[in-house]
């Protein structure tokens, strides 16, 4: 009778603590579900902004072809070439023309490393030991001399010369071979590689799959290290060309830069060697005559024979797509020296500027841009604007036209650091973690080897937020996001509020939240989830309408001059990445200034182009009030600086706030 009345008690507690126990895990799996659907709006509102810039920056080809024309039709008008504000040494910098190869005694024989030069002196030929004394001076924050980088630049550029489009190479089940995915300057990220997979070595090999460059704050270390080590181990690290080894690409994600800041002397003459080293860096990589391995992907028009046979030092950049010839117009003018003017073409120093044909560009663009999708078929890549998505049947069609069995590629940030999909025949690879923010994706590389399946190795730089918990990690994570968004979101105030008052029938200055999604996404084109951002973007009332108004309420643009129009600021805050770069193309000297008569001819060329309704008188006052000294040229970049979005409260730290 005891014992019963014991057992039931005991059951009764037992079945009590179950019910505890499946209450805290059913909240436990409530709460890291909510936190990862949390990051991974986070992830998407971050993505789509780097697509989206990534589209402005290839749309921007279309304004340099634009720009040319214009340069060539003022020259056949009038050959008086203080008439156009382009220069010719600027033309034939965009066109990618040859320039006459310097001497490398014409770089380095005015440069001296003084005896107080306290970081790594490399010795050449290199050996394995130089990788590792650069290694070790990296990891003391040591820069690299100029008169060291200049001699790894000119030795790597005369061994990939050697190189094919294509880097055929073999494995066996003893020795694998390793493949990194995009590294965007994040040093930390490939010392973490080389900890847990050694040095790249004869028994060691390595594919980098390009993109070394950009957004990270070490690209020049990066590489540095990959390409002492190609000239190491040249049959054993292979290189891959990504989107991003590319001049025009350097100058607004960063690289260009970096290298200015580090090598405030000898920038210029490394940025001019790195430009045409860009140009002779392999296409991609063939493992086993099974794997191929490019930056980006495929096309239902992937021709890899023709891609084997092209000139790749021809293409330079791909916002500059190849320029028309017109065969039968052969007016030609020569301005005063001696480039060369058709009236669809443009010859320097006598001989016609070499370039790919359009086929072949297009065939580059789509190894170095196009991203896999879901869906059958081949259809333009909308989001970043260059390349192609392509579907599971295109894989397959093009893997079994060259008796392929898998694409590894990289190009896209992925949570885990990798993803698989169309059957398993396509790997995406992706080597630099906490990419956006700290916490944001692993990175991954991949181990294969001859007739066995790849490894995956996963791993996440950490430094001192590893401390904090999870939830605190995914906050910071989305409020950073979310900031970006409103600042994409100021950017077009004019147009979001047109857009909410044509919605705005009864003019109550409220819309509901399908009306605010639709407006959202008509005009910022960013394919976010609206509806669930909303509690985070807008105040909602009870019934569940949005004041569209409150899209705005935390943040405006500086106004660099209070005089300025709201809607110049506006105009140039929003353009004001693609305004640098123009005028770093300009700035052919680094100078970082352009004449005021500069400025306003790229100013009339670039709103002519974009449709941008601004009076050129305000653009003129602004850029007179600008130039602070009064002596006729602009420091673009300060002038641009100057725009900047100010987050008046910030309401993103709240702990308790979350994505609906």
């Amino acid at each position: 009778m005891g014992c019963g009345t014991s057992c039931s008690e005991k059951d009764k507690q037992s079945e009590t603590a179950l019910k505890a126990a499946l209450i805290i895990q059913n909240w436990y799996r409530g709460r890291r579900a909510q936190l990862k659907t949390r990051q991974r709006y986070a992830l998407t509102i971050f993505q789509s902004i780097e697509y989206a810039d990534e589209q402005s920056q290839l749309q921007l080809s279309n304004f340099f072809s634009f720009m040319l024309e214009n340069y060539t039709r003022v020259l056949e008008e009038d050959s008086d070439q203080s008439k156009c504000a382009i220069k010719p040494e600027l033309v034939t910098h965009l066109l990618g023309s040859n320039i006459q190869d310097k001497d490398r005694q014409d770089y380095l024989g005015l440069i001296d490393v003084p005896d107080s030069y306290c970081g790594p002196r490399l010795q050449f030929p290199l050996t394995f030991t130089d990788i590792d004394l650069l290694i070790e001076a990296f990891k003391q924050q040591q820069i690299l001399h100029a008169y060291y980088v200049l001699e790894v630049l000119f030795e790597t550029k005369k061994l990939l010369q050697q190189k094919p489009n294509f880097t055929h190479t073999k494995t066996s089940p003893s020795k694998e071979i390793t493949i990194c995915g995009d590294l965007h300057g994040k040093l930390d990220d490939l010392f973490l590689i080389f900890s847990k997979n050694g040095l790249p070595s004869v028994s060691n090999p390595y594919v980098f799959n390009g993109d070394f460059v950009d957004r990270g704050k070490n690209s020049m270390e990066i590489l540095m290290i990959l390409f002492v080590s190609f000239l190491v181990y040249p049959n054993d690290l292979h290189l891959n060309r990504g989107n991003h080894e590319d001049f025009m690409m350097n100058k607004r994600y960063g690289f260009t830069k970096e290298v200015l800041n580090k090598y405030k002397l000898h920038g210029k003459k490394i940025l001019q060697i790195l430009e045409d080293i860009y140009t002779w860096l392999p296409i991609g990589t063939i493992i086993d005559n099974e794997i191929l391995v490019v930056h980006g992907g495929i096309s239902d028009s992937t021709d890899l024979n023709l891609l084997h046979r092209i000139e790749r030092n021809k293409w330079k950049s791909v916002l500059m797509p190849p320029i028309p010839i017109d065969g039968d117009r052969a007016t030609e003018k020569e301005n005063k020296v001696g480039t060369t003017i058709t009236a669809r073409g443009i010859r320097t120093n006598g001989s016609l500027s070499e370039q790919l044909t359009k086929h072949e560009w297009e065939q580059v663009v789509d190894i170095l841009w196009s991203d896999p999708r879901g869906k059958r078929g081949c259809y333009p890549n909308t989001s970043r604007g260059g390349g192609c998505y392509f579907g599971p049947d295109v894989t397959s069609r093009i893997l079994n036209k060259y008796q392929l069995k898998m694409l590894i590629r990289s190009h896209e940030c992925k949570p885990e650091g990798y993803e698989i999909c169309h059957d398993g025949k396509v790997i995406t690879l992706f080597s630099a973690s906490n990419y956006y923010e700290e916490g944001s994706n692993r990175g991954a590389y991949i181990r294969v080897s001859s007739g066995t399946p790849p490894r995956f190795f996963q791993y996440q730089m950490t430094r001192a937020t590893c401390l904090r918990p999870h939830y605190q990690r995914v906050n910071a994570l989305e409020s950073s996001a979310i900031r970006m968004l409103k600042e994409r979101m100021i950017s077009q105030k004019t147009d979001l509020i047109r857009v909410f008052q044509l919605q705005d029938c009864s003019k109550s200055g409220k819309l509901s939240v399908g009306q605010w999604a639709f407006s959202m996404e008509n005009v910022l084109g960013l394919n976010l989830p609206w509806r669930s951002l909303s509690s985070r973007l807008v105040t909602i009332d009870k019934d569940g309408n949005i004041d569209y108004m409150s899209s705005f309420q935390d943040i405006h643009i500086q106004k660099p001059v209070k005089e300025a129009q709201y809607t110049l600021i506006e105009t140039v805050y929003r353009y004001r990445s693609d305004l640098q770069i123009i005028f770093n193309v300009i700035d052919s000297d680094h100078s970082g200034l352009i004449s005021m008569e500069e400025f306003r001819s790229m100013w009339k060329l670039f709103t002519s182009y974009y449709s941008v309704c601004i009076d050129d008188s305000q653009i003129d006052e602004l850029a007179e009030r600008m130039d602070l000294n009064k002596d006729g040229s602009i420091d673009f970049n300060e002038f641009l600086k100057a725009f900047y979005v100010v987050h008046k409260f910030d309401k993103l730290n709240k702990s308790d706030t979350k994505f609906a």
